[in-house]
Protein backbone atom coordinates (compact mmCIF):
# COMPACT_ATOMS: atom_id res chain seq x y z
CA UNK A 1 0.00 0.00 0.00
CA UNK A 2 1.46 3.56 -0.87
CA UNK A 3 2.50 5.49 2.03
CA UNK A 4 -0.08 8.41 0.84
CA UNK A 5 -2.48 6.05 1.27
CA UNK A 6 -1.49 4.97 4.43
CA UNK A 7 -1.85 7.76 6.21
CA UNK A 8 -5.42 8.49 4.14
CA UNK A 9 -6.49 5.31 5.77
CA UNK A 10 -5.10 6.00 9.10
CA UNK A 11 -7.12 9.23 9.49
CA UNK A 12 -10.73 7.49 8.46
CA UNK A 13 -9.95 4.73 10.74
CA UNK A 14 -9.50 7.42 13.43
CA UNK A 15 -12.95 9.06 12.19
CA UNK A 16 -14.85 5.61 12.00
CA UNK A 17 -13.54 4.36 15.75
CA UNK A 18 -15.27 7.73 17.11
CA UNK A 19 -18.57 7.19 15.06
CA UNK A 20 -19.22 3.17 15.46
CA UNK A 21 -18.12 0.37 17.64
CA UNK A 22 -15.04 -1.22 15.93
CA UNK A 23 -13.53 -3.72 17.27
CA UNK A 24 -9.32 -3.91 17.90
CA UNK A 25 -9.32 -7.16 16.05
CA UNK A 26 -10.86 -5.24 12.95
CA UNK A 27 -8.54 -2.35 13.51
CA UNK A 28 -5.49 -4.47 13.88
CA UNK A 29 -6.35 -6.26 10.86
CA UNK A 30 -6.26 -2.75 8.96
CA UNK A 31 -3.29 -1.88 10.47
CA UNK A 32 0.61 -2.45 11.12
CA UNK A 33 0.15 -4.96 14.24
CA UNK A 34 0.45 -8.80 13.25
CA UNK A 35 -0.92 -11.61 14.88
CA UNK A 36 1.99 -11.44 17.16
CA UNK A 37 1.37 -8.01 18.43
CA UNK A 38 4.30 -6.56 16.58
CA UNK A 39 4.37 -3.12 14.83
CA UNK A 40 5.91 -2.87 11.19
CA UNK A 41 6.51 0.38 9.54
CA UNK A 42 4.01 1.50 7.05
CA UNK A 43 7.09 2.38 4.63
CA UNK A 44 8.59 0.06 1.87
CA UNK A 45 11.60 -1.23 3.36
CA UNK A 46 14.88 0.56 2.35
CA UNK A 47 17.73 -0.64 0.48
CA UNK A 48 21.42 -0.03 2.06
CA UNK A 49 23.82 1.21 -0.19
CA UNK A 50 27.29 -1.42 0.00
CA UNK A 51 29.55 1.31 0.94
CA UNK A 52 31.21 3.62 3.49
CA UNK A 53 29.87 6.42 5.62
CA UNK A 54 32.36 8.59 4.07
CA UNK A 55 31.60 7.25 0.54
CA UNK A 56 27.93 8.01 1.10
CA UNK A 57 28.49 11.03 2.20
CA UNK A 58 30.41 12.29 -0.90
CA UNK A 59 28.55 10.67 -3.19
CA UNK A 60 26.71 13.81 -4.82
CA UNK A 61 29.48 15.84 -4.54
CA UNK A 62 29.52 16.67 -7.95
CA UNK A 63 25.87 17.72 -7.84
CA UNK A 64 27.00 20.62 -5.51
CA UNK A 65 30.25 21.55 -5.59
CA UNK A 66 30.14 25.09 -5.17
CA UNK A 67 27.78 25.09 -3.14
CA UNK A 68 28.14 26.08 0.70
CA UNK A 69 28.16 23.75 2.65
CA UNK A 70 28.91 25.08 6.24
CA UNK A 71 28.64 28.58 7.22
CA UNK A 72 29.47 30.03 10.98
CA UNK A 73 26.47 32.07 12.05
CA UNK A 74 28.67 34.57 13.42
CA UNK A 75 31.57 35.17 12.09
CA UNK A 76 30.72 34.07 8.24
CA UNK A 77 33.20 31.89 7.44
CA UNK A 78 32.39 28.85 5.38
CA UNK A 79 33.64 26.44 3.28
CA UNK A 80 32.09 25.12 -0.17
CA UNK A 81 31.20 21.61 -0.97
CA UNK A 82 34.79 21.45 -2.95
CA UNK A 83 36.74 22.97 -0.91
CA UNK A 84 35.56 20.89 2.11
CA UNK A 85 35.74 17.59 -0.13
CA UNK A 86 39.69 19.00 -0.86
CA UNK A 87 40.95 20.07 2.40
CA UNK A 88 39.36 16.66 4.34
CA UNK A 89 41.32 14.88 1.93
CA UNK A 90 44.60 16.49 2.62
CA UNK A 91 44.09 15.86 6.11
CA UNK A 92 42.97 12.16 6.27
CA UNK A 93 46.36 12.05 3.84
CA UNK A 94 48.41 13.49 6.85
CA UNK A 95 46.50 11.50 9.65
CA UNK A 96 47.69 8.65 8.09
CA UNK A 97 50.98 9.66 7.17
CA UNK A 98 52.37 12.02 10.01
CA UNK A 99 50.22 10.52 12.66
CA UNK A 100 50.39 6.55 11.92
CA UNK A 101 46.59 6.02 11.87
CA UNK A 102 45.23 2.73 10.65
CA UNK A 103 42.48 1.44 10.06
CA UNK A 104 39.71 1.22 13.11
CA UNK A 105 41.84 3.39 15.30
CA UNK A 106 40.14 5.95 17.40
CA UNK A 107 39.94 9.73 17.11
CA UNK A 108 38.37 11.98 19.72
CA UNK A 109 37.04 15.24 18.32
CA UNK A 110 35.72 17.72 21.16
CA UNK A 111 34.44 20.52 18.76
CA UNK A 112 31.96 23.10 19.17
CA UNK A 113 29.44 23.42 16.16
CA UNK A 114 32.26 25.08 13.62
CA UNK A 115 32.39 24.98 9.91
CA UNK A 116 35.25 22.84 10.36
CA UNK A 117 33.38 19.88 12.15
CA UNK A 118 32.14 18.32 9.26
CA UNK A 119 35.88 18.45 7.26
CA UNK A 120 37.47 16.84 10.78
CA UNK A 121 35.11 13.98 11.22
CA UNK A 122 35.24 13.37 7.07
CA UNK A 123 38.61 13.65 7.11
CA UNK A 124 38.85 11.02 9.93
CA UNK A 125 36.44 8.55 8.11
CA UNK A 126 38.92 8.78 4.77
CA UNK A 127 41.64 7.73 6.64
CA UNK A 128 40.52 4.66 8.00
CA UNK A 129 39.44 5.82 11.70
CA UNK A 130 36.91 5.76 13.90
CA UNK A 131 35.26 9.19 15.17
CA UNK A 132 34.75 9.56 19.08
CA UNK A 133 32.83 12.65 19.96
CA UNK A 134 33.63 14.51 23.55
CA UNK A 135 31.57 17.43 24.87
CA UNK A 136 33.52 20.65 24.84
CA UNK A 137 31.95 21.36 28.45
CA UNK A 138 33.32 18.37 29.99
CA UNK A 139 35.97 18.70 32.63
CA UNK A 140 39.44 17.27 32.55
CA UNK A 141 38.19 14.08 34.58
CA UNK A 142 35.17 13.58 32.55
CA UNK A 143 37.45 13.57 29.02
CA UNK A 144 40.29 11.61 30.25
CA UNK A 145 37.66 8.65 31.61
CA UNK A 146 36.46 8.81 27.69
CA UNK A 147 40.19 8.64 26.12
CA UNK A 148 40.92 6.34 28.21
CA UNK A 149 37.91 3.95 27.31
CA UNK A 150 37.91 4.51 23.28
CA UNK A 151 41.50 4.27 22.81
CA UNK A 152 41.91 6.97 21.24
CA UNK A 153 45.17 7.89 19.42
CA UNK A 154 44.78 11.25 18.96
CA UNK A 155 42.45 14.76 19.79
CA UNK A 156 40.92 17.06 17.61
CA UNK A 157 39.81 20.15 19.26
CA UNK A 158 39.93 24.20 19.39
CA UNK A 159 42.92 26.67 21.05
CA UNK A 160 40.79 27.42 24.10
CA UNK A 161 40.37 23.92 24.76
CA UNK A 162 43.57 22.62 24.45
CA UNK A 163 44.28 23.76 28.24
CA UNK A 164 41.52 21.11 29.66
CA UNK A 165 42.55 18.43 27.33
CA UNK A 166 46.44 18.25 28.27
CA UNK A 167 44.88 18.09 31.85
CA UNK A 168 42.91 14.86 30.90
CA UNK A 169 46.04 13.53 29.47
CA UNK A 170 47.75 14.16 32.36
CA UNK A 171 45.25 12.43 34.31
CA UNK A 172 44.99 9.48 31.75
CA UNK A 173 48.51 9.15 32.28
CA UNK A 174 48.52 9.55 28.17
CA UNK A 175 50.95 11.36 25.58
CA UNK A 176 48.29 12.10 22.62
CA UNK A 177 48.54 14.58 19.88
CA UNK A 178 46.72 17.07 20.31
CA UNK A 179 45.07 18.94 16.91
CA UNK A 180 43.40 22.25 17.01
CA UNK A 181 41.36 23.67 14.84
CA UNK A 182 41.46 27.72 15.26
CA UNK A 183 38.24 29.99 14.62
CA UNK A 184 39.52 33.05 14.54
CA UNK A 185 43.23 33.77 14.03
CA UNK A 186 44.64 32.30 17.62
CA UNK A 187 47.47 30.91 17.45
CA UNK A 188 48.44 27.35 18.09
CA UNK A 189 49.06 26.30 21.60
CA UNK A 190 52.78 24.86 22.99
CA UNK A 191 53.05 21.41 22.26
CA UNK A 192 49.63 21.11 19.35
CA UNK A 193 49.64 20.90 15.50
CA UNK A 194 47.57 23.33 13.61
CA UNK A 195 44.37 21.58 12.05
CA UNK A 196 45.03 24.09 8.76
CA UNK A 197 48.55 23.06 8.37
CA UNK A 198 47.49 19.69 7.80
CA UNK A 199 44.38 20.30 5.70
CA UNK A 200 46.10 22.90 3.39
CA UNK A 201 48.89 20.77 2.99
CA UNK A 202 49.34 20.83 -1.19
CA UNK A 203 52.20 18.76 -1.12
CA UNK A 204 50.72 15.82 0.81
CA UNK A 205 50.88 12.61 -1.23
CA UNK A 206 47.07 11.21 -0.97
CA UNK A 207 48.06 8.08 -2.59
CA UNK A 208 48.34 6.66 0.89
CA UNK A 209 44.82 7.20 1.40
CA UNK A 210 44.38 3.38 -1.11
CA UNK A 211 45.84 1.69 1.53
CA UNK A 212 42.53 2.28 3.79
CA UNK A 213 40.29 -1.10 4.00
CA UNK A 214 36.72 -0.34 5.37
CA UNK A 215 33.88 -2.27 5.35
CA UNK A 216 30.03 -1.29 5.73
CA UNK A 217 29.59 -3.54 9.03
CA UNK A 218 33.12 -1.78 10.15
CA UNK A 219 32.46 0.93 13.15
CA UNK A 220 32.64 4.64 11.95
CA UNK A 221 31.47 6.49 15.00
CA UNK A 222 32.04 5.50 18.55
CA UNK A 223 29.63 8.23 20.63
CA UNK A 224 29.01 7.40 24.51
CA UNK A 225 25.92 7.04 26.12
CA UNK A 226 24.55 6.19 29.16
CA UNK A 227 22.92 3.76 27.97
CA UNK A 228 19.22 2.21 30.27
CA UNK A 229 21.29 3.28 33.29
CA UNK A 230 24.77 3.48 34.64
CA UNK A 231 28.32 5.04 33.46
CA UNK A 232 28.72 6.14 29.45
CA UNK A 233 29.57 3.53 27.12
CA UNK A 234 31.14 3.59 24.07
CA UNK A 235 28.42 3.24 21.17
CA UNK A 236 29.34 0.97 17.95
CA UNK A 237 27.61 2.38 14.99
CA UNK A 238 29.34 0.98 11.68
CA UNK A 239 28.82 2.24 8.38
CA UNK A 240 25.85 0.99 7.79
CA UNK A 241 23.68 1.53 11.04
CA UNK A 242 24.12 4.99 10.22
CA UNK A 243 24.21 4.53 6.38
CA UNK A 244 20.87 2.89 6.94
CA UNK A 245 19.65 5.83 9.62
CA UNK A 246 19.94 8.15 6.76
CA UNK A 247 18.00 6.20 3.93
CA UNK A 248 15.46 5.72 6.31
CA UNK A 249 14.71 9.37 6.55
CA UNK A 250 15.38 9.80 3.07
CA UNK A 251 11.69 8.09 2.93
CA UNK A 252 9.36 10.98 0.33
CA UNK A 253 6.33 10.94 3.71
CA UNK A 254 8.57 12.04 6.56
CA UNK A 255 11.56 13.09 4.78
CA UNK A 256 13.09 16.75 6.33
CA UNK A 257 14.52 18.11 2.95
CA UNK A 258 14.02 19.42 -0.03
CA UNK A 259 16.12 18.75 -2.99
CA UNK A 260 18.99 20.78 -4.00
CA UNK A 261 18.89 21.80 -7.42
CA UNK A 262 20.19 24.77 -9.62
CA UNK A 263 17.59 27.40 -7.90
CA UNK A 264 17.22 26.22 -4.29
CA UNK A 265 19.13 24.51 -1.13
CA UNK A 266 17.51 23.97 1.86
CA UNK A 267 19.42 25.66 4.81
CA UNK A 268 19.79 24.23 8.42
CA UNK A 269 20.77 25.86 11.37
CA UNK A 270 22.86 23.50 13.18
CA UNK A 271 22.56 24.54 16.80
CA UNK A 272 21.90 20.73 18.76
CA UNK A 273 25.62 20.03 18.68
CA UNK A 274 27.32 17.34 15.97
CA UNK A 275 28.68 15.47 19.24
CA UNK A 276 25.57 14.47 19.53
CA UNK A 277 24.31 11.67 17.25
CA UNK A 278 21.72 13.65 16.76
CA UNK A 279 23.32 16.63 15.12
CA UNK A 280 25.46 14.43 13.45
CA UNK A 281 23.74 11.61 11.48
CA UNK A 282 20.53 13.64 11.56
CA UNK A 283 21.78 17.45 10.54
CA UNK A 284 25.42 16.61 9.85
CA UNK A 285 25.95 13.01 7.96
CA UNK A 286 22.31 13.19 6.22
CA UNK A 287 21.85 16.60 5.23
CA UNK A 288 25.98 16.59 3.64
CA UNK A 289 24.69 13.42 1.61
CA UNK A 290 21.77 15.89 0.01
CA UNK A 291 24.00 19.13 -0.45
CA UNK A 292 22.22 21.29 2.34
CA UNK A 293 23.85 24.31 3.75
CA UNK A 294 24.25 24.01 7.37
CA UNK A 295 24.62 26.75 9.38
CA UNK A 296 26.46 26.55 12.29
CA UNK A 297 25.78 27.98 16.18
CA UNK A 298 29.09 27.32 18.50
CA UNK A 299 26.93 27.72 21.51
CA UNK A 300 23.73 28.64 22.14
CA UNK A 301 22.94 32.65 22.30
CA UNK A 302 19.55 33.49 22.40
CA UNK A 303 19.62 37.10 20.15
CA UNK A 304 22.68 35.66 17.65
CA UNK A 305 20.40 32.32 16.93
CA UNK A 306 17.28 33.91 16.53
CA UNK A 307 19.18 36.59 14.11
CA UNK A 308 20.41 34.08 12.35
CA UNK A 309 17.09 31.89 11.09
CA UNK A 310 16.33 34.99 9.49
CA UNK A 311 19.71 36.29 8.13
CA UNK A 312 20.05 32.89 6.59
CA UNK A 313 16.73 31.99 5.79
CA UNK A 314 16.55 28.90 7.61
CA UNK A 315 13.96 26.71 6.23
CA UNK A 316 14.70 23.40 8.20
CA UNK A 317 15.34 23.16 11.98
CA UNK A 318 15.87 20.90 13.92
CA UNK A 319 14.97 21.27 17.99
CA UNK A 320 15.15 20.25 21.60
CA UNK A 321 12.48 21.02 24.20
CA UNK A 322 13.96 23.79 26.08
CA UNK A 323 14.99 25.42 22.99
CA UNK A 324 11.09 25.19 21.44
CA UNK A 325 10.15 27.04 24.82
CA UNK A 326 12.92 29.87 23.73
CA UNK A 327 11.76 30.21 20.37
CA UNK A 328 7.65 30.98 22.13
CA UNK A 329 8.91 32.29 24.69
CA UNK A 330 11.88 35.05 23.97
CA UNK A 331 11.58 38.63 23.61
CA UNK A 332 13.28 39.08 20.46
CA UNK A 333 11.30 36.27 18.60
CA UNK A 334 8.61 37.94 16.23
CA UNK A 335 6.98 36.56 13.11
CA UNK A 336 9.19 37.82 11.23
CA UNK A 337 12.10 35.35 12.49
CA UNK A 338 10.23 32.56 11.41
CA UNK A 339 9.48 33.98 7.95
CA UNK A 340 11.81 31.27 6.19
CA UNK A 341 10.74 28.42 8.55
CA UNK A 342 9.01 25.32 6.78
CA UNK A 343 10.15 22.46 9.04
CA UNK A 344 10.63 21.99 12.72
CA UNK A 345 11.57 18.51 14.12
CA UNK A 346 11.80 18.12 18.47
CA UNK A 347 13.65 15.20 18.94
CA UNK A 348 16.24 14.13 21.90
CA UNK A 349 13.49 14.47 24.16
CA UNK A 350 9.50 14.66 24.36
CA UNK A 351 7.44 17.56 24.00
CA UNK A 352 3.99 17.95 24.98
CA UNK A 353 1.38 19.57 22.40
CA UNK A 354 0.69 22.65 24.39
CA UNK A 355 4.43 23.73 23.52
CA UNK A 356 4.35 22.67 20.49
CA UNK A 357 1.45 24.96 19.30
CA UNK A 358 3.14 28.06 22.05
CA UNK A 359 5.52 27.92 19.62
CA UNK A 360 2.89 27.96 16.66
CA UNK A 361 1.07 31.08 17.89
CA UNK A 362 4.47 32.83 18.30
CA UNK A 363 5.06 31.76 14.08
CA UNK A 364 1.50 33.46 13.56
CA UNK A 365 1.76 30.96 10.09
CA UNK A 366 1.42 27.47 9.33
CA UNK A 367 4.84 25.57 9.60
CA UNK A 368 4.79 22.31 9.43
CA UNK A 369 6.26 21.00 13.20
CA UNK A 370 6.93 17.18 13.88
CA UNK A 371 8.41 14.97 16.71
CA UNK A 372 10.69 12.59 16.02
CA UNK A 373 12.56 9.75 18.48
CA UNK A 374 15.39 7.94 18.74
CA UNK A 375 18.45 6.91 21.07
CA UNK A 376 22.26 6.98 20.44
CA UNK A 377 21.91 3.27 20.50
CA UNK A 378 19.73 3.34 17.45
CA UNK A 379 21.88 5.85 14.92
CA UNK A 380 19.35 7.56 16.37
CA UNK A 381 16.27 7.62 14.40
CA UNK A 382 13.18 4.90 15.32
CA UNK A 383 10.29 7.07 14.41
CA UNK A 384 9.01 10.63 12.97
CA UNK A 385 5.85 11.88 12.46
CA UNK A 386 4.87 12.11 8.26
CA UNK A 387 4.86 15.68 7.12
CA UNK A 388 2.00 17.71 7.91
CA UNK A 389 0.50 15.25 10.23
CA UNK A 390 -0.67 17.76 13.46
CA UNK A 391 -0.30 15.29 16.33
CA UNK A 392 2.11 16.97 18.13
CA UNK A 393 2.22 14.49 21.06
CA UNK A 394 3.10 11.91 19.13
CA UNK A 395 6.90 10.75 17.41
CA UNK A 396 4.79 9.39 14.90
CA UNK A 397 5.31 5.52 13.26
CA UNK A 398 8.49 2.98 12.97
CA UNK A 399 11.04 4.14 10.44
CA UNK A 400 11.37 2.07 7.00
CA UNK A 401 12.89 -1.50 8.26
CA UNK A 402 12.16 -0.97 11.65
CA UNK A 403 9.66 -3.07 13.70
CA UNK A 404 8.60 -2.11 17.27
CA UNK A 405 6.81 -4.16 20.21
CA UNK A 406 5.72 -3.28 23.46
CA UNK A 407 6.36 -5.41 26.30
CA UNK A 408 5.46 -5.68 30.27
CA UNK A 409 8.13 -6.57 32.93
CA UNK A 410 7.90 -10.07 31.56
CA UNK A 411 9.00 -9.58 28.25
CA UNK A 412 5.52 -10.20 27.43
CA UNK A 413 4.14 -8.48 24.20
CA UNK A 414 1.55 -5.77 24.91
CA UNK A 415 -1.20 -4.87 22.14
CA UNK A 416 -2.75 -1.68 21.01
CA UNK A 417 -2.90 1.09 24.03
CA UNK A 418 -0.92 -0.16 26.40
CA UNK A 419 1.60 1.09 27.94
CA UNK A 420 4.95 -0.64 28.30
CA UNK A 421 8.55 -1.02 27.81
CA UNK A 422 9.52 -0.06 23.81
CA UNK A 423 11.57 -2.30 21.75
CA UNK A 424 13.21 -1.75 18.71
CA UNK A 425 14.59 -3.67 15.59
CA UNK A 426 15.98 -2.36 12.33
CA UNK A 427 19.32 -2.22 10.60
CA UNK A 428 20.26 1.70 12.37
CA UNK A 429 20.50 -0.64 16.05
CA UNK A 430 24.06 -0.29 16.83
CA UNK A 431 26.13 -3.30 16.99
CA UNK A 432 26.62 -3.57 20.82
CA UNK A 433 28.19 -1.41 23.65
CA UNK A 434 32.75 -1.79 23.19
CA UNK A 435 34.03 -4.22 25.36
CA UNK A 436 30.53 -4.52 27.53
CA UNK A 437 29.13 -8.02 27.03
CA UNK A 438 27.13 -7.69 30.09
CA UNK A 439 25.49 -4.24 29.06
CA UNK A 440 25.57 -5.71 25.70
CA UNK A 441 23.51 -8.77 27.49
CA UNK A 442 21.16 -6.45 29.56
CA UNK A 443 19.58 -4.27 26.52
CA UNK A 444 19.50 -7.41 23.68
CA UNK A 445 17.04 -10.06 23.96
CA UNK A 446 17.96 -13.07 23.30
CA UNK A 447 16.04 -13.04 19.52
CA UNK A 448 17.73 -9.52 18.70
CA UNK A 449 15.35 -6.88 20.30
CA UNK A 450 17.10 -3.51 21.63
CA UNK A 451 15.68 -2.47 24.88
CA UNK A 452 14.79 0.77 24.63
CA UNK A 453 14.60 1.30 28.87
CA UNK A 454 12.03 3.85 27.27
CA UNK A 455 8.01 3.43 28.46
CA UNK A 456 5.98 4.15 25.62
CA UNK A 457 2.25 3.64 23.82
CA UNK A 458 1.54 2.63 20.73
CA UNK A 459 -2.05 3.20 19.27
CA UNK A 460 -3.62 1.40 16.68
CA UNK A 461 -2.79 3.28 13.79
CA UNK A 462 0.85 2.08 14.81
CA UNK A 463 1.79 5.38 16.08
CA UNK A 464 4.40 5.52 18.98
CA UNK A 465 4.14 8.07 22.07
CA UNK A 466 6.74 8.12 24.03
CA UNK A 467 5.07 7.85 27.92
CA UNK A 468 7.91 7.76 30.50
CA UNK A 469 11.12 6.90 30.98
CA UNK A 470 12.03 2.93 33.00
CA UNK A 471 15.59 4.03 32.96
CA UNK A 472 17.32 5.96 35.61
CA UNK A 473 18.93 8.70 33.23
CA UNK A 474 17.95 12.39 34.23
CA UNK A 475 17.23 14.62 31.08
CA UNK A 476 18.78 18.09 31.59
CA UNK A 477 18.07 19.80 28.47
CA UNK A 478 17.96 17.00 26.31
CA UNK A 479 21.20 15.62 27.50
CA UNK A 480 21.44 12.18 29.60
CA UNK A 481 22.91 12.71 33.06
CA UNK A 482 23.11 9.45 34.80
CA UNK A 483 22.56 9.15 38.23
CA UNK A 484 25.50 6.59 39.19
CA UNK A 485 27.93 9.14 37.54
CA UNK A 486 26.78 11.96 39.89
CA UNK A 487 26.79 9.45 43.40
CA UNK A 488 30.63 8.30 42.58
CA UNK A 489 31.91 12.13 42.19
CA UNK A 490 29.42 12.69 45.73
CA UNK A 491 31.29 9.61 47.25
CA UNK A 492 34.71 11.39 46.60
CA UNK A 493 33.71 14.13 48.60
CA UNK A 494 36.07 13.01 52.27
CA UNK A 495 32.96 13.98 54.09
CA UNK A 496 30.36 11.72 52.23
CA UNK A 497 29.65 8.06 53.26
CA UNK A 498 26.84 6.99 51.18
CA UNK A 499 24.79 9.00 47.93
CA UNK A 500 21.73 8.96 45.97
CA UNK A 501 20.60 11.56 42.43
CA UNK A 502 17.35 11.72 41.00
CA UNK A 503 15.96 14.14 38.21
CA UNK A 504 12.91 16.10 39.62
CA UNK A 505 11.33 18.39 37.41
CA UNK A 506 11.98 22.05 36.03
CA UNK A 507 10.52 24.38 34.01
CA UNK A 508 13.15 25.62 31.81
CA UNK A 509 15.48 22.40 31.74
CA UNK A 510 13.10 19.39 32.33
CA UNK A 511 14.96 18.24 34.61
CA UNK A 512 17.37 18.87 37.57
CA UNK A 513 19.61 16.45 39.29
CA UNK A 514 19.04 16.53 43.25
CA UNK A 515 20.93 14.56 45.54
CA UNK A 516 20.65 12.75 48.51
CA UNK A 517 23.43 12.45 51.19
CA UNK A 518 24.80 10.47 54.35
CA UNK A 519 28.16 11.67 55.74
CA UNK A 520 30.29 10.11 57.78
CA UNK A 521 30.09 9.81 61.23
CA UNK A 522 30.99 12.85 63.07
CA UNK A 523 30.95 15.10 59.66
CA UNK A 524 29.27 18.32 59.33
CA UNK A 525 29.06 20.00 55.62
CA UNK A 526 26.50 22.69 54.62
CA UNK A 527 25.00 21.90 51.14
CA UNK A 528 26.79 24.91 48.85
CA UNK A 529 29.92 22.78 49.83
CA UNK A 530 28.36 19.43 48.34
CA UNK A 531 27.16 21.39 45.29
CA UNK A 532 30.64 23.37 45.12
CA UNK A 533 32.14 19.56 45.10
CA UNK A 534 30.47 18.32 42.08
CA UNK A 535 30.34 21.50 40.03
CA UNK A 536 34.25 21.36 39.91
CA UNK A 537 34.43 18.26 38.65
CA UNK A 538 31.43 17.52 35.96
CA UNK A 539 30.25 19.38 32.84
CA UNK A 540 27.42 22.53 33.74
CA UNK A 541 24.56 20.51 32.92
CA UNK A 542 25.14 17.99 35.29
CA UNK A 543 25.39 20.02 38.18
CA UNK A 544 23.37 19.15 41.40
CA UNK A 545 20.65 21.77 42.27
CA UNK A 546 19.37 20.63 45.54
CA UNK A 547 21.40 18.27 48.42
CA UNK A 548 18.96 16.34 51.34
CA UNK A 549 21.07 15.13 53.85
CA UNK A 550 19.47 11.60 55.13
CA UNK A 551 20.79 8.90 57.65
CA UNK A 552 20.33 6.52 55.05
CA UNK A 553 19.57 5.90 51.41
CA UNK A 554 16.69 3.46 51.04
CA UNK A 555 17.83 0.28 49.24
CA UNK A 556 16.20 -2.52 48.22
CA UNK A 557 17.49 -6.84 49.27
CA UNK A 558 20.05 -6.80 46.22
CA UNK A 559 21.51 -3.44 47.40
CA UNK A 560 20.07 -1.24 44.29
CA UNK A 561 19.05 1.93 45.47
CA UNK A 562 15.12 2.91 45.33
CA UNK A 563 15.23 6.28 43.36
CA UNK A 564 10.91 5.71 42.55
CA UNK A 565 10.83 5.99 47.40
CA UNK A 566 13.19 9.24 46.97
CA UNK A 567 11.17 11.16 44.65
CA UNK A 568 7.88 10.28 46.05
CA UNK A 569 8.99 11.02 49.88
CA UNK A 570 11.46 13.92 48.84
CA UNK A 571 10.05 15.47 45.63
CA UNK A 572 6.52 16.32 45.22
Amino acid sequence: MASKNLITLQRTLKTLQSTTKCTSVQVRKNSNWTQDKIVKSPFKNIEIPNCTLFDYVWQNLERWPERTLSVCAVTGRGYTYEQAFTLSSAFAANLRKKFKIRDGDTVSVMLPNIPDFPLVATGILEAGGVISTINPVYTANEIQRQLLMSKAKIVVTTPELAKVVKEALKLAKLDLKIIVVRTNGESAPEGTVLFSELSEDVHIDKSCLKEVRRSPNDISFLPYSSGTTGLPKGVELSNKNIIANCEQINENEIRSHNETTATHQDAVMSVLPFYHIYGATVIMFHKMSQGVKLVTLPKLQPDVFLQGLEKHKTNVLFVAPPLVLLMATHPAATPETYRHLELVINGAAPLTAADAEKFLAKAQRKIDFRQGYGLTETSPVVALSPKGLERYGSVGPALPSTELKIVDGNLKNLGPNETGELLVRGPQVMRGYSDNPQANAEVFTVDGWFRTGDLAVIDDDGFVTIADRLKELIKVKGYQVPPAELEGVLREHPAVCDAAVVGVPHPKTGEVPKAFVVLKQGQKVQENDITEFVKERVAPFKRIENVTFLESIPKNSSGKIMRKELKEKYCN
